[in-house]
């Protein structure tokens, strides 16, 4: 690596942490004054779930790659069983998680898609 390259390659590692590790820290250092209860926060959370919610219906019913190849049957099977031991688990995201991932991988190896 020439001298170029190196300062090159620092600023690109000074510039992604800014972009990134910067907004973490501040969030750290601002979370203790953060009322989880008031209605910017939950309008937050609110966006959030529901974009997270948006992704899951678009992977589920209009899937590319290697998932569109599965069956919808099998994809909402999936969701459903995740949805069944998330509730099951007590609101436990792992587990629905974890539940809906095995029965796709399940279903995919047992029908050989």
């Amino acid at each position: 690596m020439t001298g170029s390259d190196t300062a090159l390659l620092l600023v690109a590692v000074v510039l992604a942490f800014l972009a990134n590790d910067l907004w973490r820290w501040l969030g750290v250092v601002a979370s203790d004054r953060i009322d989880e209860a008031s209605p910017l926060f939950v309008w937050i959370r609110l966006v959030a779930t529901a974009l997270v919610a948006g992704l899951v219906a678009k992977f589920v019913v209009a899937p590319s790659g290697g998932l569109a190849q599965v069956p919808l049957w099998l994809r909402l099977a999936a969701v459903a069983i995740g949805l069944a031991a998330y509730a099951a688990g007590r609101r436990s995201l792992a587990l629905g998680v974890g539940a809906g991932a095995a029965t796709l991988v399940c279903g995919v190896a047992a029908f050989g898609y």
